[in-house]
């Protein structure tokens, strides 16, 4: 251990015992005749989601801890800070009310004691914004080897070169994405990234590379989120879905496409009615001679006028008792359409017809409303077949963690991209006299900003490293809800440091600060992944 860290690493193990005693606390309210009990637990929400965004906060700084202890000053005073920062707040929280966590005010002395507080005073901030602005935003080294890092450089340059050429007409005009990032993105490889190279990808035989899709998203969405950022997240789910329960056959014939980028896909899971909550899928899929008969809704399925195939979750069991155990998985096949409303007819009498969603930002892909009527889909694209019946969940969930961890670095790549817009307005506009860069408030703004991207994306490449070795499931719900948060800060200050030019529409940081907005909501909401992932799974594990 660094020298330099020792006392941050002591500070986060001392708020790590606090956190271990409240969630006991929680589990132990909550429960009856020893298991948790949900009427409870709905009564225990704030606590509950308060414990997990602090168990986010701190797992992030230790990460980011972690990470700077090989490194230089710079890299080690935004650990530091963001350390100190993010003890307090689990400190602010506790003591707001104690007796929702089982505490008492005595529980709370030892941080007191703890020295580091004084990185938080504003002239050490206003220091380090200054740094931040002399260096025009660089944060330090990223930790990663010399080939990840030669995937930064060249997806950065096709961000730099193609989709920033795009990213403001495809979000005031609500364009479709166009066919120049759409191929761009096919001949680097993008869409075969999580497709083992024996089925035409790109990923080594028997290997994962969850780090390769993170650094690639990152710099994908720092052009544009909309236009490219969530590109590579259908397939990934897709292919995933294939690899885990997919026929030999049903591999061979899919997986190239999608590795080819042809066909496009998206991802038909989410109902009008039901959201995050997958079990309660009303969909049916009926069974028929040669195949099955898909009836209902389904809603925000993203990308789905333009992709021809639509991963598409139904009731194969009709007992709704069978909850998730009752679901499906279907590949259903259809044209491709760029405009925001289509209609499938089959010979037999079929029909799919989808429309899109008007949304305030996150535009490029058009989420779409879809609505199935006897829409017949073949045996042969029921992933697994016979084997793959009421399967069809547990077939989503590894492409789900996946999407998880990419929109944290879907949050990473906007908050840099906010960093670059705010730090350009802010040097060159002057403001009674002075650079708007001059003043001590915007510096500590600079400093905050800095501290979040370097924490955020260390502990997203993290956990990308734990997907590879076969874990980090939790993990990626954690990084997903922080970064999420901190990219919301981060793209308003942007948005904020420009004044009025921020709210005019014309300016980089207003789109950023609206697509922003979707980041807590798609791939699991802000509130179910507190409440019942991530703040379900901790008081599980509470002793």
């Amino acid at each position: 251990m660094h020298a330099k860290n020792q006392q941050y690493f002591e500070a986060l193990e001392l708020a790590e015992g606090l956190l271990s005693k409240c969630l006991s606390h929680v589990k132990v309210g909550c429960s009856e005749n020893g298991r948790l009990n949900a009427a409870k637990l709905d009564n225990a929400q704030q606590v509950t989601s308060d414990l997990a965004s602090s168990v986010a906060e701190l797992a992030c700084a230790k990460a980011f801890l972690e990470y700077s202890e090989s490194k230089g000053d710079l890299e080690h005073e935004l650990a530091q800070t963001f350390s100190a920062e993010m003890i307090l707040n689990v400190r602010a929280r506790i003591t707001r009310c104690p007796v929702d966590f089982g505490c008492e005010i005595a529980d709370l002395k030892g941080f007191d004691v703890v020295a580091g507080w004084d990185k938080l005073c504003a002239a050490n901030l206003q220091k380090l914004g200054q740094i931040i602005v002399e260096g025009n935003g660089a944060i330090g080294d990223r930790g990663l080897d010399e080939e990840k890092q030669l995937m930064v450089e060249t997806f950065h340059q096709f961000s730099e070169d193609v989709v920033k050429r795009w990213a403001e007409d495809i979000h005031r005009k609500d364009l479709i994405i166009p066919d120049e990032i759409l191929d761009g993105v096919r001949e680097l490889g993008c869409f075969g990234l999580s497709i083992p190279q024996k089925y035409g990808g790109l990923l080594a035989d028997g290997s994962e590379d969850s780090l390769g899709m993170i650094v690639v998203t990152e710099e994908l969405t720092r052009g544009s989120l909309g236009g490219a950022g969530s590109l590579i997240t259908r397939p990934e789910i897709m292919a995933r879905a294939l690899l885990d329960g997919g026929t030999e056959e049903q591999k061979n014939v899919w997986l190239p496409k999608i590795a080819e980028g042809k066909p496009l896909c998206a991802i038909a899971i989410t109902e009008p009615d039901f959201g995050s909550d997958v079990a309660s899928l009303k969909m049916k899929a009926s069974p028929v001679e040669n195949g099955w008969l898909l009836n209902g809704a389904k809603a925000w399925s993203t990308f789905a006028g333009k992709s021809e195939v639509l991963l598409t979750l139904a009731r194969t069991d009709p007992d709704m008792k069978a909850g998730h155990k009752g679901l499906s998985l279907f590949i259903v096949e259809k044209p491709e359409f760029d405009g925001e409303e289509f209609v499938v007819e089959q010979a037999g009498g079929g029909k799919l017809s989808g429309s899109s969603i008007p949304t305030l930002g996150y535009r490029g892909m058009h989420s779409f409303n879809l609505f199935f009527d006897d829409f017949f889909v073949p045996q042969d694209n029921l992933i697994g077949e016979g084997q793959g019946l009421g399967k069809g969940f547990y077939f989503t969930m590894r492409g789900f963690m996946g999407g998880r961890i990419q929109t944290a670095a879907r949050a990473c790549g906007l908050m840099s991209a906010s960093l670059d817009s705010a730090l350009a307005y802010a040097k060159d506009r002057k403001v009674f006299g002075q650079p708007v860069a001059s003043y001590q408030l915007t510096l500590i703004k600079f400093a905050k900003m800095a501290m979040y991207i370097g924490a955020s994306r260390q502990f997203t490449y993290k956990v990308g490293r734990l997907m590879d070795e076969g874990g980090g499931q939790m993990e990626a719900s954690l990084v997903k809800l922080l970064a999420c948060k901190l990219a919301e800060w981060v793209s308003r200050e942007a948005m904020q440091i420009h004044g009025g030019m921020g709210y005019a529409e014309e300016t980089t940081a207003s789109r950023l600060w609206i697509d922003s907005r979707v980041l807590s909501i798609f791939e699991g909401t802000e509130e179910t992944l507190a409440l019942k992932v991530v703040g379900r799974a901790l008081l599980d594990r509470a002793a």
